[in-house]
């Protein structure tokens, strides 16, 4: 038997992400994960998604908590975070409503501004993160 036999795709050897037959989901399993998604409201799943794009901006713009906040600022990854954040926002408020997109856009706001005051050579007006997506921030 060749070396390509012994690694065939059988049932027996196949699992999603390469995990151990005990480490693999059964079919109850995910079953059960999929329902429990299922019965989260789509506002719910959008404004996590938007809370952890916030938070994640939030430390790349040196707002964590701790003596090691400075550390973790990397306004590059800010940047791209909060374009996303804003684009992301701005594509979800006409099916979330405006009061969960209201809160969310209070905070892109503040993140935006949050990281004109760290840069060093803050974006001319309408050219800094999200912009393009919410207009000028001042």
């Amino acid at each position: 038997m060749s070396s390509s036999d012994n690694n065939q795709d059988t049932p027996e050897t196949r699992h999603s992400f390469d995990a151990s037959p005990e480490e693999a989901l059964s079919d109850a399993d995910t079953a059960a994960v999929v329902r429990d998604i299922a019965e989260v409201p789509a506002v719910e799943v959008i404004t996590t998604a938007a809370v952890h794009l916030m938070s994640a901006a939030a430390v790349k713009c040196g707002l964590a908590a701790g003596p090691d906040a400075s550390e973790l600022k990397d306004l590059d990854e800010a940047r791209k975070l909060i374009t996303a954040l804003a684009g992301f926002i701005t594509a979800a408020a006409p099916e979330i409503g405006s009061q969960h997109a209201g809160p969310l856009r209070d905070g892109l706001r503040s993140l935006q501004l949050a990281f004109r005051e760290a840069s060093e050579f803050p974006d001319a007006p309408g050219k800094g993160p999200g912009e393009k997506y919410t207009g000028a921030v001042n």
